[in-house]
């Protein structure tokens, strides 16, 4: 599944990733953005649209879950990212974040970390 967010639909998907099922007036509490309750079902009613949230009624309302991992979403928006910018390139995005990013040694030890482990897998012994 392709999954394709805009940044308000992110924002909220982050709000039912972060805190789990939510009212829509719950997600709207979870916003960096005082939109109008409207907005915030609006949104949320696109989303599950687009299959990526689901509800189930509570009350007079709906509780709102999401119905993708963020995983997955992120996955899709960096493979997106990358098609789009990067011409299709890992390397280049990967040159791309190393250089322009100000970065600790610490982060630097953890990224090394993670492509030794990706290259041990790779490579036969």
């Amino acid at each position: 599944m392709k999954i394709s967010l805009t940044d308000r639909e992110a924002d909220v998907m982050q709000a039912l990733w972060d805190h789990g099922p939510s009212l829509v007036a719950e997600v709207r509490e979870q916003l960096s953005d005082p939109l109008a309750y409207t907005t915030v079902l609006t949104v949320l009613r696109t989303l599950e649209g687009k299959g990526y949230v689901g509800h189930e009624e509570e009350g007079r309302g709906h509780r709102y879950f999401a119905s993708v991992k963020q995983q997955a979403a992120r996955k899709n928006a960096v493979q997106h990212l990358t098609d789009k910018l990067f011409k299709g390139s890992t390397e280049l995005l990967f040159s791309h974040l190393v250089s322009e990013q100000k970065l600790s040694p610490e982060q630097i030890r953890r990224m090394r970390q993670l492509l030794a482990e990706r290259s041990d897998k790779k490579e036969p012994r």
